[in-house]
């Protein structure tokens, strides 16, 4: 059977569909700037691609045109071969911790939900609306972004503030990047045999880790927003909440902070640039803002990682490096690996070198004496979302 996975932000849409349970993808594509002037799309599917400029007045318009490309290109004779889409949604709050077939209330919820991700949530809404009107008789499926985190206990999730700001605003760590931690989670259970120990490192521009116990997270890194936790390519990571409250009397607004710390901080505050591989050529030149942002970045990481080692015990069948920067950039892997050398855990430098996700090669990259083995391994977000999907509807 036919499904898609479709993950819609406020002006783009972008979609797989799979022949499951095959997991085969059958096609796939973008709809870009969606309400925004030079509107487009492109479609991926055997070895042909179509790539269109169009008006795209809304979602409504780009999950029409979807639809209809996928009948014109023969890809499907009939809408009614889709019996399934799921929604990648951001936030799903403490009430969600797994995936949910859609029903109105479950709607609702997302609507109420969207105070806490007023980026993400409303444009997923936009995305399940323009389905759910197109092809109604397709299940539609909400896979939250948070919902792997929520096994964290208490302790883990809670900030210690007062405790009616949990009970009344709802202000605790929810983490983020679910479905790839759930997807690596059960990618290294499957190939160790067994519901495993884990640090999972996802480190792309955006990054996050977690703590995984037994199959189920334990800890992870960002918070009651995405900006929490580790040093990212624009995000700040943990800072001194203090330093907002003192840099507004000085003059400068909330909302100027605010974008400062999620879009002009991290790799780009320190370095003058986020992209890993201008970074990576500086770093090399030992440019002296490049080792002290790539210094920070990877010291941050490791102290999450060495954390996470205690919290487990240091009972760690496995440490995994996945996402667009874990699975391809060896000198931040590198980098992170060293800095965990008091913990016994050891890179074999030749081996990172050679493995590339984007070059077709995954596997452990730390040395036979190294006390946890250090996988890379590819990450993919859009067949967890399929899996799910399946699993819910069929």
């Amino acid at each position: 059977m036919k499904l898609l996975s479709v993950n819609a932000g406020s002006s783009t849409l972008k979609f797989r569909m799979y022949e499951m349970p095959e997991e085969k993808v059958i096609c796939k594509g973008a709809f870009d700037r969606i309400g925004i002037q030079g509107s487009n799309y492109s479609l991926k599917y055997e070895d042909k691609k179509i790539e269109e400029e169009v008006e795209l007045k809304d979602h409504n318009d780009a999950v029409k045109i979807l639809l209809e490309e996928l009948v014109k290109q023969g890809i499907i004779n009939s809408l009614d071969e889709i019996e399934a889409v799921g929604h990648r949604v951001v936030h799903g709050g403490s009430k969600y911790a797994s995936s949910v077939l859609i029903t109105e209330e479950v709607i609702k919820e997302i609507e109420e939900l969207s105070t806490l991700a007023p980026l993400h949530n409303p444009a997923a809404l936009k995305g399940i609306r323009a389905f759910s009107e197109n092809v109604p008789n397709a299940k539609m499926v909400a896979c939250f972004d948070t919902a792997f985190h929520q096994t964290m206990k208490e302790d883990a999730y809670l900030y210690p503030v007062p405790y009616k700001w949990y009970e009344e605003y709802g202000i605790r760590k929810y983490g983020f990047h679910g479905m790839s931690h759930k997807f690596i989670t059960e990618k290294l259970s499957e190939m160790l045999d067994k519901k495993a120990n884990l640090i999972i490192a996802h480190i792309g521009s955006g990054a996050s880790l977690s703590a995984v116990k037994e199959g189920k997270c334990i800890d992870t890194t960002m918070g009651f927003t995405p900006n929490a936790g580790v040093m990212m390519g624009t995000r700040s990571g943990d800072i001194d909440y203090s330093m907002i409250g003192y840099l507004m009397n000085k003059g400068l607004s909330y909302e100027e902070i605010e974008n400062s710390l999620n879009k002009e901080s991290g790799l780009l505050g320190i370095i003058g640039k986020s992209d890993l591989r201008d970074i990576d050529l500086l770093f090399e030149q030992k440019d002296e803002k490049a080792v002290l942002g790539v210094d920070m970045y990877t010291s941050k990481i490791a102290e999450y990682i060495a954390k996470y080692y205690i919290k487990l015990d240091g009972e760690v069948d496995a440490i995994c490096f996945t996402a667009g920067v874990g699975e391809n950039d060896d000198i931040i892997r590198r980098e992170v690996i060293k800095k965990l050398a008091p913990l016994g855990i050891f890179l074999d430098e030749e081996v990172n070198k050679e493995t590339l996700i984007r070059k077709g090669k995954e596997g452990i990259i730390s040395t036979n004496n190294s006390k946890v083995p250090v996988y890379v391994l590819g990450t993919d977000e859009e067949l967890m979302i399929a899996r799910d999907t399946y699993s819910i509807c069929f």
